[in-house]
């Protein structure tokens, strides 16, 4: 099963932390938006690996908008 994790702000994707294949850890960050000179991180709750990523450092992100894809385990 693959889930979307989304935006939760209108920010700046400052970093991406992971790549597409990437194995992810409950909790662990795998990307820091910018917004209003605050870095937020981006995390997802379970384990799982990276497979898609929809956006690139730099870019602006509207609340909601598809960051990455993962496949839960």
């Amino acid at each position: 099963m693959t889930e979307t994790v989304q935006a939760d702000l209108s920010a700046n994707v400052w970093k991406i932390l992971v790549a597409v294949g990437d194995p992810v850890v409950p909790d662990e960050p795998l990307m820091i938006l910018e917004s209003m000179k605050m870095e937020i991180p981006v995390i997802y709750s379970d384990a799982g690996t990276v497979v898609a990523i929809h956006v690139d450092e730099g870019a602006s992100v509207n609340l909601g908008q598809p960051l990455l894809e993962i496949s839960a385990q």
